[in-house]
């Protein structure tokens, strides 16, 4: 299978750092981490190509290549996810959003094919499961939160060509940070008075 994961653009807003970047030679401040994230979750097996929005396009071959595109946003990433949306119906490519906007108001997106929300270390795996089965509902959602040590490091290798277009690389999800010079984890010890 192979699933192109699409991370939608921030509107030109305060948050969204647009114009302070300019000065720092930048042209977004974090990377999708929860779309890295989600990444790692999938079958080693599958494919998978990142669109960050934010630091390239969206291309036609993109979409063809594509079985699946995964969609995450925030709620200020709204029309940009519409637009992603809309290129997919329009290229026959399904679709499956999570993350806080369609976790909000999946309501609100009836051209998407499948919504993985809350918390994707609850809901991604039967989503998978089901979607190998041939037959994925259209909604999975859960109330439980994940034990966050069971999460894995996201899938970094899928980034590196945007890495160097962006602000910083934070912490994954359990405080690791990367050392580029020689590329060994090191676990964030934090500040103890």
């Amino acid at each position: 299978m192979k699933i192109l994961l699409v991370y939608p653009e921030f509107p030109d807003t305060f948050w969204s750092f647009k114009h302070a970047l300019k000065f720092i030679r930048k042209k977004a401040g974090a990377p999708p981490l929860g779309l890295l994230t989600v990444a790692a979750m999938l079958p080693s097996e599958w494919e998978k190509r990142l669109v960050d929005l934010n630091v390239s396009s969206l291309t036609d071959e993109d979409l063809i290549w594509a079985d699946y595109v995964f969609v995450s946003a925030m709620i200020v990433q709204r029309e940009s996810a519409r637009a992603v949306i809309h290129r997919c119906k329009s290229a026959s490519v399904k679709v499956a959003a999570g993350g806080p906007l369609f976790t909000m108001e999946h309501e609100q997106f009836p051209d998407v094919d499948h919504f993985v929300l809350n918390e994707a270390e609850e809901t991604l795996a039967p989503f998978v499961r089901d979607l190998l089965a041939g037959r994925a509902r259209r909604v999975y959602s859960s109330a439980e939160f994940p034990d966050i040590h069971q999460t894995p490091v996201p899938l970094w290798r899928l980034d590196l060509v945007h890495r160097l277009l962006r602000l910083d690389v934070p912490p994954g999800p359990r405080g690791h940070f990367r050392n580029h010079e020689n590329g060994q984890c090191a676990q964030h010890q934090p500040v103890h008075s």
